[in-house]
């Protein structure tokens, strides 16, 4: 532990100041990093993630001030009646929140797609950040923050560049029907690209108009994900491609 830090680890207004600031500022660069990554609209980004970090440090510190209230000043009208209180009860409950909050923030899309779960789960630690800062473990939620972004946006731009490399790829692709999907197959192969995964729409249920198919696909190294899909969108019964 840094001891010059000690100062600021006090339930005073120095204190609780500099923990209600860094939390604001490791939310915001948590949801920063959201925003510079284009999700989705309406899903959470900056201020949400500056919110919730900057209420999980507070409910600590309502915790730790209530503690010290009952231990220190309201001791003898706590003794009488029986009063006790848990530092880590209003803690535990900060996390159930986030639970709901998280489940609101994961969506289906019209293709059988989730999206979101980063999204939920950064939420969550963002909020384990902010009981860190708020119960004064600067150390800690420092280290945090930096490996959060790391995860999310640092090796989120690395995925990007690995399955790059690996010239791997997915495709959905709409069909008239379910027969046509084998038309789909051949021309991908005769590009030289392989098919490693096929996924049917509904859990395998075939569905009466228009079935939509997630493809895995390969790529031969000379050969761009680009031109697959042109090729694809060329044929007769095919009404729309998309990479997934």
């Amino acid at each position: 532990m840094i001891q010059a830090l000690d100062v600021f680890r006090e339930i005073t207004f120095l204190g609780v100041s500099m923990r209600l600031v860094m939390a604001m500022l490791c939310g915001g660069l948590i949801g920063l990093s959201r925003e510079r990554m284009r999700r989705p609209k309406g899903l959470a980004g900056f201020r949400t993630y500056m919110l919730v970090c900057v209420g999980a440090a507070l409910t600590i510190l309502i915790s730790q001030y209530e503690y010290i209230m009952l231990t220190a000043e309201w001791k003898a009208i706590s003794d009488s009646i029986g009063i006790t209180t848990d530092v880590s009860r209003l803690g535990a409950q900060v996390i159930n929140g986030i639970g709901f909050l998280g489940a609101g923030t994961i969506l289906v899309t019209s293709d059988d797609k989730i999206k979101g779960l980063t999204t939920a789960a950064g939420l969550w630690a963002s909020a384990c950040m902010g009981l860190a800062i708020g119960a004064g473990f600067y150390e800690c939620a420092v280290l945090a923050v930096a490996l959060i972004y790391l995860a999310m946006y640092v090796f989120g731009n690395l995925k990007v560049k690995l399955l790059e490399l690996s010239k791997v790829a997915s495709l959905c692709v709409e069909v008239e029907n379910m027969t046509d999907i084998g038309d789909v197959i051949v021309s991908i192969r005769s590009q030289g690209a392989d098919i490693i995964e096929m996924n049917l729409p509904n859990g395998g249920v075939i569905p009466r108009k228009r079935p939509e198919v997630e493809l895995v696909i390969q790529l031969p190294q000379q050969t761009s994900l680009t031109t697959i899909m042109a090729m694809v969108a060329r044929l007769d019964h095919v009404r729309h491609v998309h990479e997934s």
